[in-house]
């Protein structure tokens, strides 16, 4: 299966503080893993708005992720006209990008955030 990280879970992956079950999600080997480049921007600017839970090198873990063997996920016009049909449930204007990249890329969304399960995506979450 083709799974959209969402940047929670890669910040806690790259903390080694992921809980048991993102764990399975992610060593799954018959699992296709992304990461969307709005993940590296979103703890670009936040780490530079000195928020303490996006206190990574962003350099570190963009190569990390992909010397690891994560598939990067650039953002598309079409991903970005596809927030247009989504419902204002979260305000996080990453969140609502990354959860339109994977609607529109037939992508599972895997992410800790519960608020996000709200929306009609294929959404696992992970608590």
């Amino acid at each position: 299966m083709k799974i959209l990280l969402d940047t929670n879970i890669i910040l806690l992956s790259a903390l080694g503080k992921l809980n048991p079950v993102a764990e399975e999600y992610i060593l799954d080997e018959s699992n296709v893993l992304y990461f969307s480049t709005a993940s590296i921007w979103e703890v670009v600017i936040k780490r530079g708005l000195d928020r303490s839970d996006f206190n990574v090198d962003p350099y570190k873990l963009y190569y990390g992720l992909v010397n690891n063997g994560y598939n990067e996920l650039s953002i598309t016009a079409n991903h970005a006209l596809a927030i247009n049909q989504l419902p204002k449930i979260h305000k996080d204007p990453f969140d609502r990008i990354l959860l339109a990249q994977a609607m529109v890329e037939n992508m599972r969304f895997l992410t800790s955030d519960a608020l996000l399960t709200q929306y009609p995506a294929a959404v696992i979450f992970i608590g």
